[in-house]
């Protein structure tokens, strides 16, 4: 997907959610924050986008988004229940109708063979109902990031005009 595509799909996002009256909220950790900058490119994005969450930690994601230190240690920081507690994490503390989360290996390092380098979570929850998809990215880490960014957008897309 190229600039000028993703500018499309973040301007439909923030349509969608101005057409719905639905505000919007970010949980992120690989994309530190490259989600919310993306959308607030839109113009109007301040009638649907309050406040974002960088949690690159552990325990950020604990103290900020409330998951929990069991999922954590259980499925680790990369998983899909992470991604889902930190999309409802975000979702309820910011008393948001939409979150999107992002976890994930941005890489060039910490990669093992059960989670390579480009794996990530995404998560998206509209009025409480979420959906988490699994990613496996390729290219260099702000590449890894890009198709992040990409891919969350697409997925909001989808579950707002799904709900």
């Amino acid at each position: 997907m190229d600039e000028n595509e993703q500018k499309k799909t973040e301007e439909r996002v923030v349509s969608l959610l101005l057409e719905k009256g639905f505000k919007i909220t970010t949980a992120e950790s690989c994309t530190g924050g490259a989600i919310a900058a993306t959308l607030v490119n839109v113009s109007g994005a301040s009638e649907v986008f309050e406040e974002g969450y960088v949690t690159y930690s552990n325990k950020a994601k604990h103290k900020n988004l409330g998951v929990k230190k069991s999922t954590l240690k259980k499925y680790g920081a990369v998983s899909k229940q992470t991604a889902k507690e930190m999309c409802k994490g975000c979702l309820k503390a910011a008393k948001a109708d939409v979150s999107l989360s992002a976890t994930g290996i941005a890489g060039p390092g910490g990669g093992t063979a059960e989670k390579p380098v480009g794996l990530v979570y995404i998560g998206c929850c509209v009025r409480g109902k979420t959906k988490v998809i699994k990613c496996q990215f390729a290219g260099s880490r702000a590449e890894v990031r890009r198709q992040t960014v990409e891919a969350a957008l697409l997925l909001a897309e989808k579950c707002i005009l799904n709900n």
